[in-house]
């Protein structure tokens, strides 16, 4: 769908009788191909480019495949995107190598790539704008081992696997553990796709074989949603989970007490900055190889903190 920067009023005669190809020249256009729309997070990027698209005065186009597993189908579209022959491309990459023989493509065009959200192993993005998943998921480790007091079992539950974010962020939580708390032992990492329905399977699994479990850490929202999903279904009681990110399911456990605390992003600012960071690419300004957009961890304590609401988003 085109995201135009402003809705046209009543148009003039000699508006209608401008052939649409000159209108067409006038535009300068920046697909944007994301991981999908099955989460809230991705309706707040895409609210976050518009915003700067209506600011740069550019034309973007906003999509992504039906659910995060459909790598195939993420790069059918950057492939489509590609043949648009666009002024610059956001991706945000399900696959941190998959694309990567069409990002050569466009770099061999002068496209100019903006990697957003999870970037991929490469050096051809000009710049990425995402959040430090290393640092945030070490924080959220921090959090889990001060409520479980300093010692005991812990699980991951991960949206996958192949993306920088999955990786980054599976690993920046379990590698805080290792690092700084001896007494807390990691017992398993699963995979639910980003899928709540798939992660809250994952974790009725999880706690089945561990029923001493202290405490999950859920890696995206779909996961995180899982995550409490199966702990009300099996009755689970004491157990600390810390969350990714937010919507509604997110901060109704959070307020409710079911869920201790979640990290949360900052969505709008990561479609904006992508935007913008495309329009001075296109440009030949320098941008930043990295657009760090932040992160903060909210519980019942500070959810309606100014600064928290923010970020958060329903």
């Amino acid at each position: 769908m085109l995201t135009r920067r402003f809705v046209l009023g009543v148009l003039s005669a000699a508006t209608l009788a401008a052939p649409a190809s000159m209108a067409m020249a006038e535009e300068i256009y920046i697909p944007l191909v994301s991981k999908g729309f099955q989460h809230q997070f991705w309706q707040a990027v895409k609210q976050g480019a518009e915003q700067a698209a209506e600011e740069f005065d550019v034309t973007i186009t906003f999509e992504g495949p039906d659910n995060e597993t459909m790598v195939d189908r993420q790069i059918d579209m950057l492939a489509a995107a590609l043949a648009n022959n666009p002024k610059a491309i956001g991706f945000a990459a399900l696959d941190s190598q998959a694309a990567i023989p069409l990002l050569k493509q466009a770099n061999d065009k002068g496209i100019p790539i903006i990697a957003f959200d999870s970037g991929v192993d490469s050096d051809i993005p000009v710049s990425t704008a995402t959040t430090d998943n290393l640092a945030a998921a070490g924080l959220a480790a921090d959090k889990m081992a001060e409520k479980i007091g300093g010692k005991g079992k812990v699980a991951v539950v991960a949206h996958d696997q192949t993306s920088r974010t999955g990786i980054d962020r599976r690993d920046g939580f379990v590698n805080r553990i290792a690092e700084k708390y001896p007494d807390i032992e990691v017992v398993t990492v699963q995979y639910g796709q980003g899928d709540h329905l798939k992660s809250t399977e994952v974790t009725k699994a999880i706690l089945t074989a561990n029923p001493d479990l202290d405490g999950i850490f859920g890696t995206n929202e779909g996961s995180a949603i899982g995550v409490v999903n199966g702990v009300q279904e099996l009755g689970t009681e004491g157990l600390v989970i810390i969350g990714y990110d937010s919507g509604k399911a997110q901060k109704d456990a959070i307020k409710s007490g079911l869920m201790t605390g979640a990290i949360t992003q900052n969505p709008v600012g990561i479609g904006y900055e992508t935007v913008k960071a495309a329009v001075a690419a296109m440009k030949g300004e320098e941008v930043p190889a990295l657009i760090d957009t932040g992160f903060y961890y909210y519980d019942a304590s500070n959810i309606d903190d100014p600064k928290i609401a923010a970020v958060l988003y329903d």
